[in-house]
């Protein structure tokens, strides 16, 4: 069956995308790229995929926000030109609040494999992760290194004539949006949006779950919404999802049939979302982890961030501090 029969027969046969969605759940994951989210760059440009064992033997390891997965490339290649010694460097990219219950507060497996409990930077879009890795005395510093804010992301045309986040309130639309249990997106910022709207309730059904239908056949809860969110939506799936704004530009930098509808302010968060990274006092490499923060507040970081639509970081916010 190809893409196209397999997405029609999604669209016409909600009953049983919802009784088969453990299924459907597997493909989606597979097409979307997941196993993009685990990479080691090396020094001469090569990338690995997947290699988990890497995160106990590069010279840089880090464990990232997911949503900032578009931009590693880029960064990481223009890091290493300028830190050649530094010859490989193992990022994962994958939902902060699952990094930290499920990696770094206890041993954590990646299909089937062990990954480090001890990587040499952490960051995530709640400063509170960082915080408690602090009372557990397993981080005391920490900057804030970009900023980025909520969008809708809609089908190429926005055929539904999606105007704002009021219309996620309407019964004609099928919803993509990031799982509330590990998704900081959705449990701090999306979730806030809709109560401020008044719309939580009935967007969740009131409902906290990963990979799953929060209102059978009307909302579904991703287990990564950067991947698969942008996948539902071009394959008839979902009409609408809670994203980052920059997770709109990448996917349309991409050539993907999709567009963002603006969420304005205060409702996109943009004042509340600051992306925090620390390193691990038990990271295995702490100079290599001090030098990789001091080049986050560099101008060509900034740069390659901002490109991809994120928000610079202040002067103020690149420096150093300490964790209170």
């Amino acid at each position: 069956m190809n893409m196209h029969h397999w997405a029609l027969t999604l669209i016409t046969s909600t009953a049983l995308a919802f009784s088969s969605g453990t299924a459907l759940a597997a493909k989606d994951k597979k097409d979307a790229g997941l196993g993009h989210d685990y990479r080691t760059f090396h020094s001469d440009g090569r990338i690995d995929y997947g290699k988990i064992g890497d995160s106990y033997t590069a010279d840089l390891v880090m464990y990232l926000a997911g949503n900032q997965f578009m931009v590693m490339e880029d960064l990481i290649r223009d890091f290493q030109r300028k830190h050649p010694n530094i010859k490989t460097v193992y990022v994962e990219t994958i939902p902060p609040g699952q990094i930290l219950k499920k990696q770094l507060l206890k041993q954590g497996e990646i299909e089937g494999k062990k990954t480090s409990m001890n990587p040499d930077l952490f960051a995530s879009v709640n400063i509170n992760h960082l915080k408690k890795l602090n009372k557990k005395g397993l981080m005391k510093d920490h900057m804030i290194y970009t900023h980025n804010k909520l969008e809708l992301m809609v089908a190429k045309g926005n055929p539904k004539g999606i105007k704002g986040p009021q219309d996620l309130g309407r019964d004609d639309l099928v919803q993509s949006h990031p799982n509330p249990l590990t998704e900081g997106i959705f449990k701090f910022y999306g979730s806030e949006m809709l109560k401020d709207l008044g719309l939580y309730d009935k967007v969740t059904g009131g409902k906290k779950c990963k990979s799953c239908w929060a209102v059978p056949g009307k909302t579904w809860f991703t287990s990564r919404h950067h991947r698969e969110t942008p996948f539902r939506i071009e394959n008839g799936q979902a009409d609408v999802g809670i994203v980052w704004t920059t997770e709109v530009a990448y996917a349309k930098r991409q050539g993907r049939p999709v567009e963002g509808v603006a969420i304005p302010a205060p409702y996109n968060k943009q004042d509340k979302v600051g992306y925090a990274i620390g390193p691990m006092i038990k990271g295995r490499n702490p100079e290599n982890a001090r030098t990789f923060m001091e080049y986050l507040a560099t101008p060509a970081a900034q740069r390659i961030y901002a490109g991809y639509g994120f928000v610079p970081a202040s002067a103020e916010e690149l420096k150093i501090k300490p964790l209170n």
